[in-house]
């Protein structure tokens, strides 16, 4: 049943179309940071559109016939990565806050879609182990522009918490490529 869905092609294209949409909006609702962001980092400090734009890609290849791992690897692992993340840091915005505006609660809810669905089609991707090297080389440099160079995703609520968030994402990025290398390479795999 859960194949029969994820592969029916006109739920691929709706899902396709969501993500094009989610991603550019993504892109927009980061304008004003990378408004003040120095050239040299800007495609870094959009972490959960550029996932998005991943999947939307990968995504793409599939309807069109095409399994383009590099993109696959990227999409899996960014869109758990940051998925995971976007709901974390909401949450703890509600913690530390006692509030979490609608806002908030649709990016909790948007970003664990976003994770999910990268686990969900996850069986459909054929990533080669280089795939998830260079996927990997992406990841944790992202992590070091974010961390190193201060380019992480601005949550105002919590910049008390910055070394901690830091360590935290340090490990979510380990994690993010174990489950990619889990789902997407090693030989007993899960696939449709």
């Amino acid at each position: 049943m859960l194949f029969f869905l994820l592969s029916n092609r006109p739920f691929m294209w709706v899902l396709f179309i969501i993500n094009l949409l989610g991603t550019i909006y993504g892109y927009i609702w980061y304008m004003p940071q990378l408004e003040q962001t120095d050239p040299v980092f800007l495609p870094f400090v959009p972490d959960s559109p550029t996932a998005s734009l991943f999947f939307t890609i990968a995504l793409f290849g599939l309807l069109i016939g095409r399994n383009w791992g590099l993109m696959q690897a990227l999409a899996v692992m960014t869109l758990f990565k940051y998925g995971i993340w976007a709901v974390v840091m909401n949450g703890l915005t509600l913690f530390v806050t006692g509030d979490l505006s609608w806002l908030g609660w649709m990016l909790v809810a948007s970003h664990l879609g976003m994770a999910v669905q990268g686990l969900l089609y996850a069986p459909f991707f054929r990533v080669q182990p280089i795939h998830l090297i260079a996927a990997t080389v992406w990841t944790v440099h992202n992590e070091m522009i974010d961390y190193v160079f201060m380019q992480y995703p601005v949550y105002s609520q919590l910049d008390l918490y910055i070394q901690e968030i830091g360590y935290f994402t340090f490990w979510l990025s380990l994690l993010s490529i174990f489950i990619t290398w889990w789902v997407c390479v090693r030989s007993k795999r899960l696939m449709w």
